[in-house]
């Protein structure tokens, strides 16, 4: 991307992601996730063609791209109704922080996988008890011998009952710690199959073929190979895919704000009730004029901080990052809501499926980091407010 540019391989990708995302659509993805099944011939084609590992090395498999193309891959599918919530988790969060931290041994077994779709990693952080405050994780994992054990448990993770492994953060327990809180944050790969790792669904209102669950450690026995990174590394690593995630939360949700407005100004362009159509009345066009600004503000914002996370530029991408997320979701929130109202009685029908994205949509406001976190976070960090918490 040279200033607000895109590259011709980076519009040549979009108009590729665009394509194929339209062959399936919104239609097959709420039919998909109604039948409480997983969107399985989307994600197999999306990573046949190198779109679900287009931000990962080349050697193993990626499209040796950045997150400014993940994200543009996130953006189309969510333009078209049909966002991939897994891209964010396996390609994003766990594929990056292998790509960055794992060994030779652990490049070569995961990052081909979860480049070609064949294999796909969850991510496990969120707790009952922590929530936001990731320093309250309680996690443990404890040296036996060379092995590790992990005891446990995680909630709202998604889509494990559809992964081959989890990418758990614990807290790796050292032998003469007095505090529990003292303890560093570690990374382990669990496969899905490992004895004593166990889940429960978690029923949503939301309509999305990626399910939530509640995930369960019991006494969970790893290799020593499991452990990614350095035990002693504490957050570092974690944000190394913790910033993508909220790049591809934008994503999603400026994806979704698009989706929203081409469905409102497609109806108003041609419903009549006062012989005209209702987008001539400014009461209509107007709000939908101000939601298409949000949300090419907030693709700014999105752009800005995937650019800079490709630099290696980590302050100014989580900064970016996070300013990003929340503008997306502020925009993407307003652009639902004006698209049903612009709709009336039919943006509340399944027939127009506008209703369907009113609680996804939400999502973008509370996940991955809610917004009141992230107004945290600038006021601490961007404007140098003392902490109030």
């Amino acid at each position: 991307m040279s200033g607000f540019v895109e590259s011709e391989e980076q519009r040549a990708l979009r108009e590729a992601v665009a394509a194929m995302a339209a062959n399936y659509g919104q239609d097959y993805y709420l039919e998909k996730a109604r039948a409480g099944e997983h969107t399985t011939e989307l994600w197999n084609e999306a990573g046949k063609l190198g779109f679900i590992g287009v931000n990962l090395p080349e050697e193993y498999g990626g499209g040796g791209a950045g997150m400014y193309e993940l994200s543009l891959v996130m953006e189309e599918m969510a333009a078209n109704g049909c966002a991939l919530l897994m891209m964010v988790v396996s390609p994003a969060i766990n594929g990056t922080i292998i790509s960055k931290f794992g060994t030779e041994e652990q490049k070569k077994r995961w990052i081909p996988g979860i480049a070609d779709g064949s294999i796909t990693m969850a991510f496990a952080i969120t707790e009952p008890d922590a929530g936001s405050n990731s320093h309250r994780i309680t996690t443990t994992a404890r040296k036996d011998g060379s092995d590790w054990i992990l005891k446990g448990q995680k909630t709202f993770i998604s889509g494990i009952d559809q992964a081959q492994a989890v990418l758990v953060v614990g807290r790796a327990f050292k032998e003469g710690a007095h505090k529990f809180e003292s303890l560093r944050p570690a990374l382990f790969v669990v496969p899905t199959d490992t004895p004593g790792l166990s889940w429960t669904k978690i029923e949503m209102e939301l309509i999305s073929p990626e399910s939530q669950f509640q995930v369960f450690l019991d006494d969970v026995r790893l290799p020593a190979d499991a452990l990614v990174g350095s035990e002693d590394a504490a957050i570092a690593q974690l944000f190394a895919g913790l910033n993508p995630e909220r790049i591809m939360g934008a994503a999603s949700a400026v994806g979704m704000g698009r989706f929203a407005i081409t469905k409102a100004v497609d109806y108003v362009k041609t419903r009549q009730v006062w012989k005209v159509p209702i987008g001539s009345h400014q009461g209509l066009s107007h709000p939908l004029a101000q939601n298409h600004i949000e949300i090419e503000l907030a693709k700014l914002m999105m752009q800005k901080a995937a650019t800079l996370y490709d630099m290696g530029d980590d302050m100014g991408a989580a900064e970016a990052a996070n300013m990003a997320k929340y503008a997306a979701g502020e925009a993407s929130v307003r652009a639902v809501d004006q698209a049903v109202q612009s709709l009336g009685g039919n943006g509340l029908t399944k027939e127009y499926g506008i209703a369907a994205a009113v609680t996804a949509s939400k999502l973008a406001r509370i996940a991955p980091v809610s917004r009141e976190m992230i107004l945290n976070f600038v006021a601490q960090t961007s404007l140098g407010l003392p902490r109030s918490y």
